[in-house]
């Protein structure tokens, strides 16, 4: 029996010839953290459904924000969760709403050192829970959801917000964000476009996190799951109104997707590992069924690998500071 000339082996044999033929790397700056800042709260709060991840206070997101700057993440995507809530949202339009104040404490706390980034979409702050504005009949108002997504474009900004995420899935969210913001003197705020957001059931512990109220579903707005093409089209859309990032969410069911996008996108295409992502993890860990720590790398570096230049997750500090250990 003749001996094989093509051992792809060889390459595999030593740490030193893999981590030298590794075609994806990981590295902290391609990290994002959500982070939760809740109203009237003096202590951060457990979320039972996302072991590990807490609703901050005030002062705990700062402690945070300082904690990922130091891990070398590169940034954080800022959630509001209010005491009170109404039909429009008005929360999140109010200098002195949570998102808003978070917002500028945490920019005058970390200042450059990474990305403060804040959602802008309605869900949070509505008593109905939708993203947007309804109507008579109950729908969800496309255009007077533009309306209040533009005002709260300005109030992001001012608050000093670097990047604004359009999680809402309303058409033509991304020129109104743009020229509204273009128009007042922010020509500098870039926007994140949450292109292709599937309805998905992977978003079960999130609406823990923030407390949604939200009765029925989202289908209406967001993509279909049976849908790969139409998340491209989405992404093309925005990238047409003046997206400045595109995003894929989820994340790990969606890497099909994620790659289309990826391979034609001329701009940074990013990608959200979700909370039930998150979850069935820790679960699993918990469980003692998988090891933890190498299913966290596996599964952030398999996003990446699919064609994401950063990833939205939870374990962001956690993973940069492993990636931090390798390289010390």
């Amino acid at each position: 029996m003749n001996s094989p000339v093509i051992r792809p082996r060889r390459l595999r044999a030593t740490p030193a010839l893999r981590r030298l033929a590794s075609e994806t790397r990981l590295h902290p700056a391609d990290l994002v953290l959500p982070l939760f800042v809740r109203e009237g709260t003096e202590h951060p709060l457990p979320i039972q459904s996302m072991p590990g991840v807490v609703q901050h206070s005030l002062d705990s997101a700062r402690r945070a924000v300082a904690d990922a700057a130091a891990a070398g993440i590169g940034g954080v995507m800022l959630f509001g969760v209010p005491s009170q809530r109404d039909a429009t949202g008005t929360g999140a339009t109010d200098p002195d709403g949570i998102l808003n104040v978070a917002t500028r404490a945490l920019v005058a706390e970390i200042g450059d050192a990474l990305v403060v980034q804040t959602d802008l979409c309605l869900d949070e702050f509505t008593d109905h829970g939708h993203c947007g504005v309804l109507d008579a009949h109950g729908r969800v108002d496309n255009d007077a959801t533009l309306v209040r997504y533009r005002e709260m474009a300005l109030a992001q900004a001012s608050a000093g917000s670097a990047l604004l995420g359009l999680s809402g899935m309303m058409d033509g969210q991304v020129a109104a964000v743009r020229e509204t913001l273009d128009a007042n003197g922010f020509a500098d705020t870039a926007v994140l476009a949450y292109s292709a957001k599937y309805a998905s059931a992977f978003y079960g512990p999130f609406r823990d996190a923030v407390e949604s109220t939200l009765d029925g579903d989202r289908r209406s707005y967001q993509l279909d799951p049976a849908n790969r093409r139409e998340g491209v089209r989405e992404a093309q859309l925005d990238i047409a109104e003046g997206a400045d990032v595109v995003m894929v969410k989820p994340a790990g069911g969606y890497l099909d997707v994620l790659a289309d996008v990826a391979a034609m996108s001329e701009i940074p295409v990013w990608a959200y590992q979700v909370s039930g992502e998150y979850a069935m993890i820790e679960a699993a860990a918990a469980h003692g069924w998988i090891d933890r720590r190498r299913a966290v790398e596996e599964s952030v570096l398999s996003i990446r690998r699919a064609g994401a230049d950063a990833v939205l997750s939870y374990w962001a500090v956690e993973l940069a500071t492993w990636l931090n250990e390798k390289d010390a």
